[in-house]
């Protein structure tokens, strides 16, 4: 079973340690982008019996006319992926795709090798591509926001077509021609999980259709407000399209020994120490190309974004941040994925002291012992 869809009720995962991180800083601390860090966090994170490591997918940095700052400084997500497979044991591990910038050929074969290489651990984050300077380095148009969904739509049916017919096929659809359709060996996995972060009406109607994993940007803090966002995710997927849908966030975390440590270093890094030419970038394109939000939520959130990408603020003593995971999984949020400005003092703390807090409520299990080498069925059903 793909550790997705284990028995912890709170699902818990890394994010953006394929780059820089999700924090748009400028803070002397902050991690730079080095195979290494990848390679000790996730292992750090497999040990402590986390269920994933989601790599994000940049071409180009934020800021025009700057093709060395570090915002462009990323590792490919499938080759940074098959080596995370190659040296972890039971994580589940992603690859993040923007379909115009790959060939759901190339893709489907891709994905099929890291889910052998994963013994079936493999999942799979789709997006259907935002950022107008890095699609335009490609030759590939910014499509009108809805018409990015059906391209997306159209993309993963081809990529499921060929994961799954043993024939081969012809496609011919709005946007691929496929002639002689095939792609061996096919994945591990009997349906390989599909992850996506639809924020408009129309991404939340794709997400609720076609993915498994329903990836949200959490609004607020107040639970009630959060337990509504997220069972209108639920009700959409349930209703129109008769699915069951689990639903993630992503957070970012600060923990030390008093709250006020935490503030302190919350405001050094995402307010003193802001990468503003990266974060005006940033909110440029997403207000120009993106249905996200409204402006002005935009620009109330500011500092979310410059912390970590609007990730849900984990901010305080080890009690705070466990108080405040219990209150997502409260109002529905199966799975969060983790950044911190430092990722591996952060996963060293949170390992240590916030663990044992979430073990203590219920939401987690210690984690087991690793499966021997192997012992994973060709064609194992994630469950």
């Amino acid at each position: 079973m793909n550790p997705l869809f284990g028995d912890n009720a709170l699902k818990l995962g890394l994010f953006c340690t394929n780059g820089t991180g999700a924090s748009q800083t400028l803070v002397p601390e902050a991690h730079e982008t080095a195979w290494s860090m990848s390679l000790r966090t996730a292992q750090a994170a497999d040990r402590a019996g986390f269920e994933a490591v989601v790599p994000f997918a940049r071409w180009k940095g934020y800021p025009e006319n700057r093709p060395e700052h570090r915002s462009g400084r990323v590792l490919d997500p499938f080759t940074w992926a098959a080596g995370i497979a190659a040296v972890t044991e039971r994580i589940g591990v992603f690859a993040t795709s923007h379909a115009p910038t790959l060939h759901p050929i190339v893709a489907a074969k891709q994905a099929a090798t890291v889910d052998h290489i994963s013994g079936g651990r493999f999942a799979l984050n789709v997006v259907g591509g935002w950022n107008r300077p890095e699609l335009e380095m490609f030759g590939a148009p910014l499509r009108e926001h809805d018409e990015r969904y059906d391209h997306l739509a159209e993309w993963l049916q081809v990529i499921r077509k060929l994961w799954t017919e043993t024939d081969e096929f012809d496609f011919h659809g709005r946007f691929f021609d496929v002639v002689g359709g095939v792609s061996q060996p096919k994945p591990v996995q009997s349906a390989v999980p599909i992850m996506n972060a639809g924020g408009s009406s129309r991404g939340m109607r794709f997400a609720a259709e076609h993915a498994d994993l329903c990836f949200v940007i959490v609004h607020s803090d107040d639970e009630n407000e959060i337990r509504d966002q997220i069972q209108g995710y639920k009700q959409m997927a349930r209703e129109e399209f008769g699915r069951e849908v689990r639903v993630w966030t992503h957070t970012v975390v600060v923990q030390r020994e008093t709250q006020a440590e935490a503030d302190a270093y919350f405001r050094r890094f995402s307010v003193e120490y802001e990468d503003a030419e990266s974060v005006d970038a940033w909110m440029r394109l997403q207000g120009a190309n993106t249905e996200l939000m409204s402006p002005e939520v935009m620009q109330a959130m500011r500092q979310r974004f410059a912390a970590g990408a609007g990730g849900f603020p984990l901010v305080g003593t080890a009690d705070t941040i466990a108080d405040r995971l219990e209150t997502l999984s409260r109002a529905g949020i199966e799975g969060a994925l983790l950044t911190w400005v430092d990722y591996d003092t952060g996963i060293a703390d949170f390992t240590r002291d916030v663990l044992p807090l979430l073990e203590k409520s219920g939401l987690r299990a210690p984690p087991g012992p690793v499966a021997q080498a192997g012992a994973v069925p060709e064609r194992a059903v994630t469950g």
